[in-house]
């Protein structure tokens, strides 16, 4: 008879899970308020074009962020303490999630069709150029930049409700389900 060893559960995520998640929250926020502000800025200034090109290379990052994220996700399933909470609001909680991961995948494919429609280079940090492997036709390029920035909003209006859900967990339950995310010092702790 052979015996199975359960993996002991813990009590938060992994270091890597929660470096790439908030990662992801980072890389979000700054493409959210980089389009805003570049958006203020005078055309043709070297100050929008250094800000778009940092803009385009942090959704670069972002993409391979959330591939890595997935990829992890899938091959790494931790198993967390049980938090018990109404099956709706275990339910909510998966299908936002589902929903963010959703969002996110659409809106770096967007933005990289937005970019190849425009018919200009793009770089990644000017280290090395994003080739356009698809041929995009430039009369898609309103469609594509219309799209891309009404699913931007979607996903900053999800991620606020995700974050605030977050923190009715923590302060008003008091269950435990922020410090799933938060790293601890204690190395020892599983």
């Amino acid at each position: 008879m052979q015996t199975t060893q359960l993996q002991p559960s813990r009590k938060r995520y992994d270091h890597l899970t929660i470096l790439l998640h908030w990662l992801t929250a980072l890389c979000v926020i700054f493409l959210f308020a980089s389009a805003h502000i570049w958006g203020v800025l005078e055309r043709g200034t070297p100050l929008r074009k250094g800000l778009q090109s940092v803009h385009i290379s942090v959704g670069i990052l972002l993409a391979v962020v959330i591939i890595w994220r997935l990829v992890w996700r899938m091959t790494h399933r931790t198993k967390l303490d049980e938090i018990p909470m109404p099956r709706t609001l275990s339910l909510v909680s998966k299908l936002t999630h589902w929903a963010l991961y959703s969002l996110l995948l659409t809106q770096i494919t967007l933005g990289f069709l937005f970019r190849w429609a425009q018919g200009e280079p793009f770089y990644f940090f000017s280290i090395f150029p994003i080739p356009d492997v698809f041929g995009i036709d430039s009369s898609l390029r309103r469609t594509f930049g219309m799209l891309h920035n009404n699913v931007a909003w979607a996903l900053v209006i999800l991620a606020g409700l995700h974050a605030l859900a977050a923190l009715f967990h923590h302060y008003v339950l008091r269950d435990g389900v922020l410090r799933r995310m938060l790293s601890t010092t204690d190395r020892t702790a599983p």
